[in-house]
């Protein structure tokens, strides 16, 4: 039984109301877009669906499990016959988010949808007002409702009010001619096409080029919204704008709390062994990227002398006592919390914590005694665990070593420094890594290849390139070491019976298999998917198309199928490494998650203060379902300044041809990723030719209808840069050839965006399938 809403999130009493009001159609999917429920909200909306349905299983009412899915997604009832439909851009949704815009003359109150991709103008919505509960609506409410056809037009009908303030949104301010007549802001949310209008004396004393935080005001219907300058955030002119506005965007903490900052001065470096072990004369090392702000994390690896062990391994890994300077609900803790982890910029980092203990006291800097938690593997030549123990220690790191370094030294090139390293910790490294990897192919992981780049800043604060990232065997030295110590963590919990939070991959949900299959089919690949899905059914489809073109779209189609990692208190395994329990131990300097299970092996082992305290099981669960989400706001917000980056960096390029793949499509146009950068952009959908396409979500194709021209997922192209955006981040292309030899289609296709390749478009009834892109990234 669920036993709290949380704030944001609707009441049982409008969820039921929402599910009668549909017939009982409405399933878990139809209620969270209903309501804008995402990410992990979605585990409290399945807890409350179940809750739900309970009771109307008890009242004899039906439920979204009691009908066909073809029947709970058409809540609206059929179309009248005769009426003419209106064309698929110009449709909504059975409920959809809208806000009030004015009054026409005849005093209906006229809406749009707050929710708007297509380049067409959105149909007219009338609200009816007979179904606004509590104060009259007026321009600028907002509200969840049911869109109803009415001929040409849409009804509203209000299932919630939104409680919300005045939007704020970012952009950058042009200021008009001659001064004194106000000006206009550029919204830097590429979903925002329209310019804003400041009108004079709402400026806040801005001047062109500045980065500026705007209120929308009520007001237009149609044209430019209007907007008042509430914070000038700075020059635009300035490259550490771009890392500021994500923070700001995102609304991610930039400063710490002065009794944050001043508890962290007063921290004290430990210097007393107390009843630590000491590991202070075992030479662990930290391997991490050249550029890397903080070292949280060693490894030691040693051959085992037991007999009974034979080519067995003895590994400890080592990692900074963060628990030990952070206790619960301090003010260091607090401000930890509101960020939930740090935020990697190509410029500067968001850290959980203050910088005197993330870069200092909790660094493990060779030379340097730090506390860290360690743990004791022990495996055998197979690579199989045979036993593990976690004990607080003193550590001093004996080297900080690069990954090229450390895997030049093992290949026979090492710097002079590592001379010494080089046989007694290095080579026993990649010995017990050797027979880790072993284990885990035997395991069978999902195994997709992703490439990865690296920003290469000059002197300016600008990116100078982008180039890709090698993955050397010396980061799955260190991986495969972590991943291990994860499951350890995991194991000792439970074992304890302590509150543990795991690191939760749940496999692809059934529709997604379906569409994978579905598309995989028009490749020639079988795919079946029984009723226990493994990670290798992917890594055989994959294995199928190596080395081949179609390579990377089936990679593409790969990923799409995944579901998200999260963090929560109640263990569903990890999909994606193949792992029955798995938690994230390794990293408390920038993941609060991993602090949390550090508490919770304090406790578990006796090992003195730090521990959780009085803190909750509930508690521990609120804690884990805010780190997912504050790990999705920083990975978006890494995102958006990536991409105004690339986008300023290309600015001058302008014009230029670029090598391509298509890495997505939908029904506005195609997505393109450079060869050479990875930069991502958009070609719109008016830009291929004078043809109309349809979007095929069974293949992921454009189909058009007259000339059966066809672009596919993971095709090679050649694009012109039309655009490049620094405010939004936004780049734009065009088609200028197809690469490689393809098969001619009917009709005339010279000009730029003329593909050659034809197929049959699919045929009416054809299953089909959503196509989702979700992006598996960073954190081991």
């Amino acid at each position: 039984m669920v036993k709290s809403v949380p704030p944001h999130l609707p009441s049982p009493q409008e969820i039921r109301r929402f599910i009668d009001e549909s017939g009982g159609r409405a399933g878990k999917r139809e209620v969270g877009k209903a309501f804008g429920i995402k990410g992990q909200d979605r585990i409290w909306l399945k807890r409350m669906l179940k809750d739900i349905m309970a009771e109307r299983a008890a009242e004899g009412l039906p439920g979204p499990r009691d009908l066909p899915r073809s029947e709970r997604q058409n809540a609206t009832g059929q179309r009248p016959q005769g009426e003419k439909p209106l064309g698929k851009q110009q449709r909504l949704p059975p409920v959809g988010v809208i806000e009030v815009v004015k009054v026409d003359e005849d005093g209906s109150l006229l809406c749009r949808p707050m929710k708007w991709e297509s380049e067409v103008e959105p149909p007219r919505i009338e609200l009816v007002e007979k179904t606004v509960s509590g104060p009259a609506a007026k321009p600028g409410d907002q509200f969840l409702a049911r869109l109803g056809r009415d001929g040409r037009m849409y009804q509203a009908r209000v299932l919630h009010r939104l409680e919300i303030a005045a939007k704020k949104v970012f952009g950058v301010y042009q200021q008009a001619v001659p001064a004194g007549r106000g000006g206009r802001v550029q919204p830097t949310d590429r979903k925002m096409r329209q310019e804003m209008i400041v009108e004079p004396g709402n400026d806040g004393g801005a001047v062109s080029g500045d980065l500026v935080m705007v209120e929308t005001l009520p007001g237009r219907a149609l044209g430019p919204r209007i907007a008042r300058v509430v914070d000038v955030v700075g020059s635009f002119d300035d490259p550490r704008a771009i890392s500021l506005l994500a923070l700001q965007t995102h609304e991610i903490p930039r400063e710490f709390s002065a009794e944050a900052l001043g508890a962290a001065v007063e921290a004290a470096p430990v210097t007393e062994l107390g009843n630590r072990t000491d590991l202070r004369d075992m030479p662990l090392v930290t391997i991490d990227p050249p550029d890397a702000r903080d070292h949280d994390d060693a490894i030691h690896a040693v051959a085992d002398d037991d007999r009974e062990n034979p080519g067995g391994y003895r590994l400890t890994v080592a990692i900074a006592d963060v628990a030990w300077y952070v206790r619960p609900e301090s003010a260091i803790d607090k401000d930890a919390q509101a960020r939930g982890v740090s935020v990697y910029f190509p410029d500067r980092v968001a850290p959980m914590l203050p910088e005197r203990l993330s870069a200092d006291l909790c660094s493990l800097m060779p030379g340097q005694d730090r506390p860290v938690m360690a743990l004791e593997m022990v495996i055998d030549a197979t690579g199989r665990k045979r036993r593990h123990r976690f004990f607080r220690a003193m550590m001093r790191s004996a080297a900080n070593i690069a990954y090229a370094d450390a895997q030049a030294a093992v290949d026979g090139d090492p710097r002079p420094e590592l001379d010494a390293l080089l046989d007694p910790v290095l080579k026993p490294l990649f010995a017990a890594w050797e027979l880790l990897d072993g284990a885990r192919k035997r395991r069978g992981p999902l195994d997709l290849d992703l490439p990865e780049r690296k920003v290469l800043l000059g002197k300016d604060g600008y990116i100078a390139g982008i180039v890709p990232q090698e993955r050397l065997d010396a980061h799955k030295v260190v991986e495969e070491f972590m991943v291990l110590a994860n499951v350890c963590a995991a194991e000792t919990l439970e074992r304890r019976g302590r509150p543990c939070v795991y690191r939760v991959h749940e496999p692809p949900d059934p529709e997604r298999l379906r569409g994978l299959k579905d598309f995989l089919g028009t490749l020639g690949i079988t795919f079946n998917a029984g009723d226990v899905v493994k990670p290798q059914m992917f890594n055989r489809a994959l294995s199928k198309v190596a080395g081949q073109e179609t390579a990377p779209m089936v990679s593409e189609a790969v990923l799409r199928s995944q579901t998200a990692a999260y963090y929560d208190t109640e263990n569903q395994g990890h999909f994606g490494l193949a792992l029955r329990r798995y938690a994230h131990f390794t990293s408390p300097i920038r993941r609060y998650a991993d602090l949390l299970v550090h508490r919770a092996l304090i406790d578990a082992m006796g090992a003195g203060a730090g521990g959780l305290g009085d803190t909750d099981a509930d508690t521990v669960q609120r804690l884990a379902q805010q780190t997912s989400t504050f790990e999705r706001r920083a990975m978006l917000a890494e995102r958006d300044a990536l991409d105004r980056f690339t986008a300023i960096f290309l600015q001058d390029q302008v014009g230029g041809q670029f090598a391509a793949r298509i890495s997505g499509i939908t029904r506005f146009g195609m997505f393109v990723s450079l060869a050479e950068t990875g930069a991502s952009g958009i070609i719109p959908m008016r830009s291929l030719s004078s043809d109309f396409f349809d979007f095929d979500e069974v293949a992921v194709q454009l189909v058009g209808r007259r000339t059966g021209q066809v672009w596919r997922l993971g095709e090679r192209l050649t694009v012109r840069l039309k655009e490049a955006s620094g405010v939004t981040g936004g780049l734009a292309f065009e088609i200028v050839d197809t690469q490689g030899d393809k098969p001619a289609g009917k009709g005339n296709l010279k000009g730029p965006g003329r593909g050659k390749l034809k197929t049959n478009r699919p045929q009416p009834g054809q299953k089909r399938a959503k196509s989702e892109r979700t992006k598996a990234k960073r954190r081991r």
